[in-house]
């Protein structure tokens, strides 16, 4: 299967300024994202690193990657892609898969499945994942995006909120046994993991539409695409992957595991 890679890499961050820089066992956190995206088999010309800063341009230059220098006004990484499908003046039907640059332990083969998902979905314009949620506290917490699908696995809405709500099962005395209604609801509950696969139209489009209210609410961009009738297709993986770096412990987490996997005995 034929499909692009677009990995944005932008230097500002409140949290980590300039974290596609940072180094992993010697390495920028960018070059790692960029070696797992070359583990999906596809060719490294159809990869491709978008930045908005020279410094970034010029650490992946080194190391040989393709990258481009996108606008340093883009709001969203789903502009970045966009900016750089017109750039390279894609086909309307190619499928892009967005690896976000702070992601170096995303499995190769999640990013095959994204773009598999979709090129199986011929009425949707988006792809995505989600896993099973089988602790409470997740379904509860507003920082895990849950996902509600239909029977033919396409997206209904995610949320910051506890969806489907299980009105029987979700009561006081229920509630006071938190492991079992979560071992209940386990087929129901997906929680939603950020990987994104589009049709090239579909970000040419994405990139002019209005922000939606029920984006402004929940702080989800992907509810865009609903609001606007862009249909999601959602595929089920039994296991999250690892968090990506967002914060400096984070960082010094994914520093620690590299270490870790080099001095570990064969």
């Amino acid at each position: 299967m034929s499909y692009k890679i677009v990995i944005p890499a932008r230097y500002g961050s409140s949290r980590l300024p300039g974290k596609p820089l940072a180094l992993i066992s010697g390495r920028p956190m960018v070059w790692h994202v960029w070696q797992r995206a070359l583990e999906t088999g596809i060719p490294a010309t159809d990869i491709w690193v978008a930045t908005d800063d020279q410094r970034i341009y010029d650490a992946v230059a080194a190391f040989g990657a393709n990258v481009l220098m996108t606008s340093v006004n883009h709001n969203c990484g789903t502009d970045r892609l966009a900016e750089v499908v017109a750039l390279r003046g894609w086909d309307q039907n190619d499928i892009v898969v967005n690896v976000q640059g702070d992601e170096p332990l995303l499995p190769a083969h999640l990013i095959r499945l994204a773009a598999a998902t979709l090129a199986a979905d011929d009425e949707s314009g988006i792809a995505t994942l989600g896993c099973p949620i089988v602790d409470f506290a997740q379904i509860m917490a507003t920082q895990c995006v849950k996902v509600v699908t239909n029977k033919a696995g396409q997206a209904l809405y995610f949320s910051r909120a506890p969806i489907p709500w299980d009105r029987d099962s979700f009561t006081s005395a229920n509630l006071n046994n938190v492991n079992r209604v979560a071992a209940t609801l386990a087929p129901h509950w997906l929680r939603h993991i950020g990987l994104y696969a589009y049709r090239v139209k579909t970000l040419a489009s994405l990139s002019h539409l209005a922000v939606s209210p029920l984006e402004q609410l929940e702080s989800l961009e992907q509810l865009r695409a609903l609001w606007h009738g862009i249909k999601i297709a959602v595929a089920r993986v039994e296991q999250a992957p690892p968090h990506g770096v967002d914060t400096p412990e984070d960082l010094a987490r994914i520093q620690h595991h590299f270490e870790s996997e080099v001095v570990a005995p064969q």
